[in-house]
């Protein structure tokens, strides 16, 4: 009689059409997001490259491809990493389900499904670890192919009056120095015009965004491997609640007019107190700790006047705080790691270290 009412599983061919198109359509969209971004700019896709025929057409879209595919590539390697681990673990998982988006990089990366629960914090540990291992594993050979082939800039004359820049982390600089001839190194608003290196660098730094070490991303449950889920927990309220204040720091300043305060100021609040609601056993303790932050930025701004965060990072804040949550559930087998294991999760904190750039854009 709840027959009617089950959702039949979904055909095979069925399933390998939705995954293999949405991996088409994310390739469309990325490489028209290589063609904007060589031309200097962050915005929406360029679709009037369609209207090109013959040698122009082609000449955009090879500048595309040229970060599209090595930035797919990075992606598809993390998420197979994932995927395999899990099969390894006998864990059932989906394959990648990419993203795409009409602006910006053209995509918001890909997610596998875990269809099972997982039983064991070395289970959450090795598949947290292997996507990010994985990729990264792809994108320094990438980062080092483009500095060894550094060329004239891509996608016309260089003009160092751009203001969108494209931060560099550790690592990039690190390798360019190791790699690359400093003569032909470009500056950081010029590396638009690499689309190989952009990929790279780009491929560091989602990288280190799902290394943030935080609930349920790949960076929460390698700490949670290391730490277990009572000293990861405390941990991670410390971390979220400094995350949020670089976020926020310098968005409100005591020298606002009041307009801004009338304005924006409520919408901040709420802002806060969505977030924090629930981080704490108690709302009002939870409320209280969204009030003590907004007044610690604002202390912060008038003593440094200087001193801005990103507010990019409150939207990924809302993620993390009213949907994903800041802690990690605990495991029914909570067995500590392995000594190998140990090592190569702080080899990954450091990998996080050196990868991570709080601001990608400036």
């Amino acid at each position: 009689m709840f027959r009617r009412f089950e959702r039949p599983e979904p055909s095979p061919a069925r399933t390998a059409a939705l995954h293999i198109g949405l991996f088409l359509l994310t390739l469309v969209t990325t490489t028209l997001a290589g063609i904007q971004l060589t031309r200097g700019a962050l915005a929406m896709l360029p679709l009037e490259v369609f209207g090109l025929r013959g040698a122009a057409l082609w000449a955009e879209l090879k500048r595309g491809l040229w970060f599209a595919l090595p930035f797919l590539g990075v992606l598809t390697v993390h998420e197979f990493g994932h995927y395999f681990t899990a099969r390894h673990n006998r864990v059932r998982a989906s394959l990648p389900y990419y993203i795409p988006f009409p602006m910006g990089l053209g995509t918001f990366g890909a997610v596998i499904r875990i269809r099972e629960r997982i039983f064991s914090r070395r289970e959450f540990f090795d598949i947290g670890l292997a996507g990010p291992l994985a990729g990264f594993l792809v994108a320094v050979p990438l980062l080092i192919y483009g500095f060894t082939h550094l060329s004239p800039a891509v996608g016309g004359p260089i003009v160092y009056e751009q203001t969108l820049e494209v931060a560099q982390p550790l690592l990039f600089q690190l390798l360019a120095r190791l790699f690359a001839d400093p003569a032909l190194v470009p500056p950081a608003n010029e590396l638009l015009h690499y689309p190989v290196l952009l990929a790279g660098s780009l491929s560091l730094f989602f990288t280190a965004l799902n290394l943030l070490p935080l609930g349920q991303l790949d960076g929460g449950h390698i700490l949670y491997g290391l730490l277990g889920p009572g000293r990861f927990n405390r941990l991670a309220l410390y971390l979220f609640i400094g995350f949020i204040f670089y976020a926020g720091l310098g968005l409100f300043t005591l020298r606002d007019d009041w307009q801004t305060w009338l304005y924006g100021g409520p919408v901040y609040a709420g802002y806060l107190a969505l977030i924090f609601w629930r981080v704490l056993p108690a709302p009002r303790q939870g409320l209280l700790l969204a009030a003590g932050i907004w007044a610690a930025q604002l202390g912060c701004a008038a003593a440094f006047p200087g001193l801005v965060g990103n507010p990019g990072w409150l939207v990924f804040g809302l993620l993390l705080g009213r949907f994903t949550g800041i802690y990690h559930p605990p495991a029914p087998d909570e067995r500590p790691l392995s000594p190998g294991r140990k090592v190569l999760g702080w080899v990954m904190v450091a990998i996080f270290v050196l990868c991570f750039t709080p601001s990608p854009f400036q």
